[in-house]
């Protein structure tokens, strides 16, 4: 058996299965055995739950997780990974895959599916994502998955500052303010780039996010204030007061007014904004222009 929390036990494999490591799907494997149980760990130790990993890779995280919970439902798009990942873990019983591309996968139709559930369960995500469709997944578990209860996510480091970043700091934009919307995140651990094999160029930071029963803010209009997001942060270097001009289509002398009212300086940069901050601008000019 082939011990793939290793450098020595992966290469090994890597080498008698004729694996071909894939760049463009983000295949750097973590292989510090310690640091896999601590991110396995934070997914909780329950055997009557299930928990989903988004790239299993050859398996070392999915043990840990197959030893914590009563079933793994193991999404990969790699379909060549299939024997590795059926010999590795073999001994677990309770371990099902999907070889699909995960941004295309119906996850808790998947879940009923492969643990032949009544219904959608409880679930968590515990995954060492893709560096290159980091914000993609989120986003689909975020506003697709409608039981999932935690996610655990390790990431290329830069991509969890910007999730985690304050208002003010450079970081701090579309993406920040997005997750905020959805959930609360916590930072969890750095991982180095000299745990992972092959080594990345860049090292990896573990969060945990927590969805929101409701959102952070309530808006009168979500698509607007979504767009008004958007459309701030393609403008980051303007004013509120020329973002809001343009994009709800007003004069300044009026936009001025509903700043004043609000009391919100429309002089601010859109990374200076809280979530609520910008709540409060969507509302006010949603309520201005059904007076109009």
């Amino acid at each position: 058996m082939y011990k793939v929390s290793t450098i020595s036990g992966l290469q090994n494999l890597i080498k008698d299965a004729n694996i071909k490591l894939k760049k463009k799907w983000g295949q750097n494997f973590l292989v510090d055995g310690n640091i896999l149980k601590k991110i396995a760990a934070h997914s909780g130790n329950d055997q009557n739950s299930y928990v989903v990993e988004i790239g299993p890779g050859a398996g070392a995280l999915t043990q840990e997780l197959a030893s914590l919970h009563k079933g793994v439902l193991a999404i990969d798009i790699d379909t060549s990974l299939q024997p590795v990942l059926n010999q590795v873990l073999s001994a677990y019983e309770n371990v099902q895959f999907v070889f699909q591309d995960v941004l295309k996968t119906d996850i808790e139709a998947e879940l009923i599916k492969a643990f032949r559930l009544t219904e959608v369960p409880h679930y968590t995500v515990c995954a060492n994502i893709p560096y290159n469709i980091t914000t993609p997944i989120i986003f689909k578990l975020l506003e697709q998955s409608t039981n999932l209860q935690t996610t655990i996510l390790m990431m290329q480091k830069e991509v969890a500052g910007r999730i985690l970043a304050k208002p003010g700091s450079k970081e701090y934009g579309l993406l920040t303010l997005t997750v905020a919307y959805h959930a609360e995140v916590q930072f969890l651990m750095n991982v180095s780039a000299n745990c992972f094999y092959p080594r990345p160029q860049v090292d990896s930071t573990v969060i945990k996010i927590l969805p929101l029963p409701d959102k952070k803010v309530l808006v009168r209009d979500h698509d607007q204030f979504m767009n008004l997001l958007k459309f701030s942060f393609q403008k980051r270097r303007k004013t509120m007061l020329n973002i809001t001009t343009a994009f709800f289509a007003c004069d300044k002398i009026k936009a001025e007014n509903i700043f004043d009212q609000i009391g919100i300086s429309s002089q601010r940069r859109p990374e200076t904004l809280t979530l609520e901050e910008y709540a409060s601008i969507a509302d006010a000019f949603y309520d201005e222009k059904s007076l109009r």
